[in-house]
């Protein structure tokens, strides 16, 4: 069903208008489950993250300084998806897109280090079998991982929606959508880096 300017009316089974803000706030009913399960892997790692099982600590096998790098390039997502919004303010069609794909490079780079660090220490004998802090390990920042990833995925869909019927009410609750989703795994990721990272490298 549409109105008569062309825009669509979305009805329940009684005929009645859903509420516009209704998809924010089942979004926000999403991303505090999510924020549920995350508090439950860092709680999980709380308690095995000094279980090494006579195997590599924290210690022994993070690089610091190439975590921190990873750190500034999500950092750095979140102030371009912040710049998309700004063009989705302005109406700025082109610039939505192209911040939008900034982000998404960035994204894809995160992934990319993350996956190396990954291949790295499975290459030296430390996967997630190895020891239960291990397997705690590779459960937190591996899920926070698959986020990342299917949050690349929602940007190249987003992008050719934009691109193929431009800043309509749908995409830009859209592009709102995941710009929270984005800016949640940031916050995530910093207490990964704290918590994980940076608490677990001390001996």
């Amino acid at each position: 069903m549409t109105r008569e300017d062309g825009a669509p009316v979305f009805l329940d089974t009684q005929g009645h208008h859903h509420p516009q803000n209704g998809t924010l706030l089942g979004f926000w009913i999403y991303l505090l489950s999510d924020l549920m399960i995350f508090a439950c892997l860092f709680a999980t790692f709380g308690v095995l993250g000094r279980s090494y099982a006579a195997g590599p600590s924290g210690a022994d096998l993070f690089d610091l300084k190439l975590v921190a790098v990873n750190t500034a390039v999500l950092l750095l997502s979140s102030i371009t998806y912040g710049f998309a919004m700004l063009s989705m303010q302005a109406r700025r069609k082109a610039g939505v897109i192209g911040w939008l794909v900034v982000t998404g490079l960035l994204g894809a780079a995160f992934l990319g280090i993350e996956l190396y660090e990954f291949h790295h220490m499975i290459h030296l004998g430390a996967g997630p079998q190895r020891s239960a802090f291990l397997s705690a390990f590779f459960a937190l920042v591996g899920t926070h991982g698959l986020h990342v990833f299917f949050g690349v995925i929602w940007l190249v869909v987003l992008c050719l929606q934009v691109r193929k019927h431009g800043l309509t009410r749908a995409n830009t609750r859209r592009v709102a959508c995941l710009s929270m989703f984005w800016h949640f795994l940031d916050v995530v990721w910093i207490g990964v880096f704290t918590f994980v990272y940076l608490m677990g490298s001390l001996r």
